[in-house]
């Protein structure tokens, strides 16, 4: 048995999900980081949980020609895969997806399932960035840690972003406004926007706070239910199917975060549906897929999201649709608890749910809707893998599995599955 603190040679067997790779050392598992599978690595023993091992690569023996340098901190959040070129980090990707849906759901895939790239710099629409008591520079966690590293060297950010988050700092340092504070920051897909909304811990100076205005590159600044100064959205307007689709968004409502995928993701989407079908969308967030599927395809869509900042965005967007988007702020589990006194069959069912995956309550609505087609959007592939095997079960099989790369760089994916009923009735 493998102990903290022992040296290795490991050969890296298979990837992982989470960003680790598989080895194995008389038939223990070890996890190991800053591996490829196929090289032979040294590695540190760092803990020993449950009996896996985890691991840290000191040296790599054998190399891949896949291993490229790092500019920067590899452990810097975001930057998991960085030593992999970007190529092999997408074929990696389909393998997790095809392991995961053979391992949990015991589901195997006839191929490994596409991963559309992403340009890996600059991608980042949203992030979420920490400013520590005394510090000068915000930045990321280091993986696993509440170490701040530098965010601009990991180039997910634009650099225009980075230089406004530098001066909005600049300015809480000049205001003296001395504490903690969590940094969101949103902007559209040109940067022609960006909002940036200040969470101050309880040791941060509120009084002075504020007082605090724009900045060079910052179209408004928010702290907890208050509008500082500037305007606290952003509006992108995108083209799908030659129609033009407006999605407003407040600072912190949930939002695919990569600028360079949106489009190709919603246009994916809402692909299959058939011109005037009828929609349900549950975890609609501000309404990207059932605001596109009304405009784009003629659909009549029912839309549920129960967070209230992105709700309310999502009834502003509904207004361009001219009433063929019903906006509904309730949670899906009441949503569909409620669709059994009253029966809701739509055409399409669209589940985009959080990294959690859908609660039973959530899963068995869903099923009770009993939709022609679900298209269910993932960016976890364990709790995907965990109810695709559960829809299955109720009759439904699965027609395609893409993906997108919404992540360059990390271990994480947006996977897309699309489920035909192929019940013989359907209730």
């Amino acid at each position: 048995m493998l102990a903290r603190g022992q040296i290795a040679t490991l050969i890296i067997e298979k990837p992982a999900a989470g960003g680790r790779m598989i080895a194995r050392v008389d038939g223990q598992i070890v996890l190991v980081a800053s591996a490829i599978p196929g090289e032979r690595v040294t590695a540190r023993i760092s803990r020993v949980a449950k009996g896996v091992a985890y691991a840290d690569t000191i040296s790599v023996e054998d190399r891949s020609d896949d291993r490229r340098p790092v500019a920067g901190d590899p452990a810097c959040g975001g930057c998991l895969y960085a030593h992999i070129e970007y190529p092999r980090q997408l074929t990696i990707k389909g393998q997790v997806i095809a392991d995961a849906f053979q391992r949990i759901g015991h589901i195997p895939l006839s191929i490994i399932p596409r991963v559309f790239p992403s340009p890996d710099e600059g991608y980042r629409m949203r992030a979420r960035l920490h400013l520590p008591e005394g510090h000068s520079r915000s930045g990321f966690f280091r993986e696993g840690t509440h170490e701040v590293c530098d965010a601009r060297v990991t180039r997910q950010l634009l650099p225009a972003t980075c230089d406004s988050i530098d001066r909005v700092v600049g300015a809480l340092r000049s205001l003296d406004a001395t504490g903690a504070y969590e940094i969101e920051v949103s902007e559209n897909i040109d940067a022609s926007q960006r909002v940036v909304h200040l969470d101050a811990t309880a040791s941060a100076d509120r009084r002075r706070l504020s007082t605090l205005r724009l900045v060079e590159g910052v179209s408004g600044v928010t702290t907890a239910t208050t509008l500082l100064d500037g305007d606290p959205y952003i509006t992108d307007i995108l083209t799908i199917e030659n129609q033009s689709v407006a999605l407003r968004r407040h600072v912190l409502a949930f939002f695919q975060g990569n600028r360079y995928l949106l489009r190709d993701l919603i246009a994916h989407v809402v692909a299959p549906i058939e011109q005037g079908g009828s929609v349900v969308d549950l975890y609609a967030g501000v309404g990207a897929f059932a605001i596109a599927a009304a405009v784009a395809r003629g659909a009549r869509v029912i839309a549920v999201e129960g967070d209230r900042a992105a709700a309310s965005d999502l009834v502003q967007n509904t207004a361009a649709t001219g009433g063929a988007v019903e906006a509904l702020h309730q949670d899906v589990e009441t949503f569909t608890g409620r669709s059994q006194s009253a029966p809701v069959t739509p055409d399409v069912l669209i589940l985009d749910p959080p990294r959690t995956g859908l609660s039973k309550a959530a899963l068995e609505g869903a099923i009770r809707l009993r939709a022609r087609q679900i298209i269910y959007v993932s960016c976890d592939v364990a709790t995907l893998a965990r109810d695709s095997r559960k829809l299955l079960d109720a009759g439904y099989a699965i027609q395609a599995v893409d993906a997108f790369d919404l992540f360059p760089n990390t271990p994480h994916v947006e996977t897309v599955v699309r489920f035909e009923d192929v019940r013989d009735v359907r209730m």
